[in-house]
């Protein structure tokens, strides 16, 4: 989701390219940080900053569970049962406090396939702890989980590729020697889950909706 420096391009967060969806009416501050989990955005002072820019009637998009999965590093991990729910709970409260609207949204997938062409589910319970959070508390939900699970496997092992961050040798002056990341997306894979969003928030018939550049929401979708 968050903003990559040039150095690491063609690699793009999704959140880097949302704003393209809206009029200009819409800016899209985006605080997402690469390697931050629910814990370790809030330990790190991310979110108090964020929580004191909040201005009633601003749209929140909270999205974790990644780095949160990372039991090797402690200042990252949380349990989904416990610390990550209560964490997601923090962030739906503290921007209602401010009158502003939380969105939670569920983990992107990784793209791994079995043997047999199966894409394989490496989040676990994860993107449902977000989901019942986000259902018990009457926040926002975008299921971007299951939106992801369908286009990986719509496209399949070979065409999914080109969502994320693989690369031959020679292919980017930043990757000289190639690179495979089934993790983050490339700047087509952030476009396209960037519009996954942008679907799903007309579909919910969000107020946001009323200022899509919908031109630029078709132009994605016939690429």
């Amino acid at each position: 989701m968050a903003n990559k420096v040039p150095e690491r391009y063609p690699e793009t967060g999704w959140g880097q390219v949302f704003g393209q969806f809206f009029i200009d009416k819409v800016i899209v501050d985006n605080h997402a940080f690469n390697g931050r989990s629910s814990k370790s955005f809030i330990d790190e002072g991310r979110w108090d900053k964020v929580h004191q820019l909040l201005m009633p009637g601003d749209y929140v998009f909270i999205q974790f569970g990644h780095n949160d999965q990372n039991a090797s590093r402690p200042e990252r991990y949380t349990n989904p049962y416990s610390s990550y729910r209560a964490n997601l709970e923090r962030y739906i409260n503290e921007t209602r406090s401010k009158g502003a609207v939380p969105i939670i949204l569920s983990s992107i997938v990784r793209r791994k396939f079995n043997e047999n062409g199966t894409l394989v589910d490496t989040h676990g319970p994860y993107p449902f702890v977000a989901r019942i959070c986000a259902n018990e508390m009457g926040a926002g939900f975008i299921d971007l989980h299951l939106l992801t699970e369908k286009l990986i496997t719509q496209l399949g092992p070979v065409d999914s590729e080109k969502l994320f961050l693989i690369l031959q040798p020679g292919e980017s002056e930043n990757y000289p020697h190639g690179i495979t990341d089934n993790t983050h997306l490339s700047n087509y894979g952030a476009e396209r889950v960037a519009s996954l969003v942008a679907d799903e928030l007309r579909h919910q018939n969000n107020p946001l909706s009323e200022y899509m550049a919908i031109d630029n929401c078709n132009h994605l979708k016939n690429r």
